[in-house]
């Protein structure tokens, strides 16, 4: 299995850098569209969608997608949209939780469908969006999620006592939530260090949070965002347990689908573009 992961890894590493530190925004912005076309069809499946259907939906959002890119929204996208993310994932991701497993398959499969696509979507052209602001942005976006995660996960295992949502994600603890939190707070102050100290081609996230709100604003919108990552996660946890389902398909061998790989970011990306746009 740990070599299986470790091939998987290296490849869409050899797919997406060249991707992401190409001059152009497009490259990336191709690759990712397929990615999430695949998450797409993953998303149809785990809710309900048959084969056809499942397949017809993510080449529907990736062309969506490339509808997006061909109307030049993939390096300046309207405003508007990270504010419709925003809603849709504090909202319907609240509803989505206190829902649960069992009531979650009682939605309208075509809402289902319609709000999954939405995100990923939106996801999506925030990714690309915040790769046109510069690669330093982008990543510090990305790290932001990974850290959270990696923190959360260390702390949990060294802390973990309260469960977090047992019936949806039962290795999850508030200890490990408020661990990724730390993590996140710790990674914002080494990185707005680094944007003040070498030369980078955009600011980051955290330098622009921290110019436009201050200290304490800085670290209230990077909790919220941290809060946001475990929302993203448990909200896809949620539904491949009321499929049924250990991982979102097989496309990546060793680590699940597309979907097990993003889920967290999927909220993130679009709440970042919406926070620092203010």
């Amino acid at each position: 299995m740990l070599k299986q992961r470790v091939i998987t890894a290296l490849v869409l590493l050899a797919i997406l850098l060249p991707a992401l530190f190409a001059p152009m925004v497009w490259p990336f912005a191709v690759v990712t569209l397929l990615g999430i076309g695949a998450a797409g069809w993953e998303w149809a499946r785990l809710n309900g969608a048959a084969s056809a259907a499942a397949i017809t939906l993510g080449v529907a959002l990736a062309l969506a997608c490339a509808a997006a890119l061909w109307a030049g929204w993939a390096a300046s996208a309207p405003v508007t949209v990270w504010w419709l993310a925003a809603l849709v994932w504090v909202l319907g991701g609240a509803f989505a939780l206190q829902a649960g497993v069992t009531q979650w398959p009682t939605l309208a499969a075509p809402l289902r469908w319609a709000l999954g696509l939405l995100g990923l979507w939106t996801a999506w052209l925030a990714m690309a969006n915040a790769r046109a602001v510069g690669i330093n942005f982008i990543l510090s976006v990305f790290c932001l999620v990974w850290a959270a995660d990696i923190a959360a996960y260390f702390g949990g295992k060294a802390f973990g006592k309260r469960k977090l949502a047992p019936a949806i994600s039962p290795g999850k603890s508030w200890e490990g939530v408020w661990s990724g939190m730390t993590g996140v707070l710790v990674l914002s102050a080494g990185w707005i260090a680094m944007d003040r100290s070498w030369a980078v081609d955009s600011a980051s996230l955290y330098t622009r949070l921290d110019e436009r709100y201050g200290v304490i604003g800085l670290m209230l919108v990077l909790i919220f965002l941290a809060a946001m990552s475990v929302v993203g996660d448990l909200v896809e946890s949620l539904v491949k347990r009321s499929a049924g389902a250990k991982d979102s398909s097989g496309l990546l061998p060793g680590h699940g689908g597309v979907l097990d790989r993003i889920d967290a970011l999927l909220p993130v990306l679009p709440l970042a573009l919406a926070m620092s746009s203010i």
